[in-house]
């Protein structure tokens, strides 16, 4: 039974107290791990579409402690395009598509969580549940995170995340479910949820059973070999957000993580090959 499912849909319901709050006080203000943010914005379509963008286990508040302002305005461009993003009052971004900018206000939050967070270590990684553990896969943006995690929920895995992998102290990785972004031949883009790729979110921390350091390049034969648990904390520190602002933290939490869990490396071909290889890979381990 996978305890780790959930509908894992956006709780549109909260952001109604947010859009109200807006109207009354000027600012749609939340906060998230610690993080207080506000949203200026005299737009109503931006404010009715802000739910699917902002970060798991927000919660509206009073504008009262912020850490981090977005402003976005429409009309107000150098180029004619139709919105404008400013961070901390600095011109962020200027264009016509709101869906890519709402992407790009959400892609910078996260990155400000994750290096301020509190009570929470934030690795560049993706992360599947698979039978009760979690499968962690380190890797920089553009590193083929995402359509690795999307092979693996094709062959049944349950999604957590495609972008940072969330531990606690105890090493536990907790979901982190976002938009994903997905490239067409056709020069399009478009961000949508897991469940709209037949998917499904996972709601409870996990301890995790594998970490998989994978590269995507041109190979004959898949070639893995194991690591030391030495060598997968390495790896994990080499993708860890606050490691230079939290060492001592970072390297409690990871240290945790590798203590129980399996390690490979190597290159890899296609997604759907690979995503099938780590399971059986990760099965045998778990066996033997």
């Amino acid at each position: 039974m996978n305890r780790e499912r959930s509908s894992g849909s956006p709780d549109r319901t909260r952001v109604r107290p947010l859009v109200k709050r807006r109207a009354q006080e000027g600012d749609a203000a939340f906060r998230a791990y610690g993080i207080g943010v506000s949203i200026r914005t005299e737009c109503l379509e931006v404010l009715e579409r802000l739910a699917a963008y902002l970060p798991p286990g927000w919660e509206p508040v009073r504008p009262s402690r912020i850490h981090r302002f977005y402003a976005i305005s429409r009309g107000a461009s150098s180029n004619g395009s139709a919105y404008v993003l400013h961070v901390n009052a600095r011109p962020m971004l200027e264009g016509d598509d709101l869906g890519e900018l709402l992407a790009n206000l959400a892609l910078d939050l996260r990155l400000y969580i994750a290096e301020h967070a509190r009570g929470r270590i934030f690795v560049h990684a993706g992360v599947v549940g698979w039978r009760g553990r979690a499968i962690v896969l380190p890797g920089r943006s553009s590193s083929g995170k995402t359509t690795l995690v999307r092979a693996l929920v094709r062959c049944g895995a349950i999604y957590y995340s495609d972008e940072y992998a969330v531990f606690d102290r105890r090493g536990y990785v907790h979901p982190f479910p976002t938009l994903l972004f997905l490239r067409r031949e056709d020069a399009l883009s478009a961000h949508l949820p897991i469940e709209a790729l037949g998917g499904s979110v996972g709601t409870t921390p996990l301890p995790v059973g594998l970490i998989a350091i994978t590269a995507y390049g041109p190979t004959r034969q898949q070639r893995w070999r194991r690591l030391s648990p030495g060598e997968a904390l390495l790896e994990l520190l080499a993708h860890t957000v606050p490691a230079r602002r939290r060492p001592a933290s970072v390297l409690a939490a990871l240290s945790r993580v590798v203590s129980h869990a399996s390690a490979l490396k190597g290159k890899r071909g296609e997604a759907e090959p690979t995503a099938q290889m780590i399971l059986d890979r990760y099965a045998s381990w778990s066996e033997s």
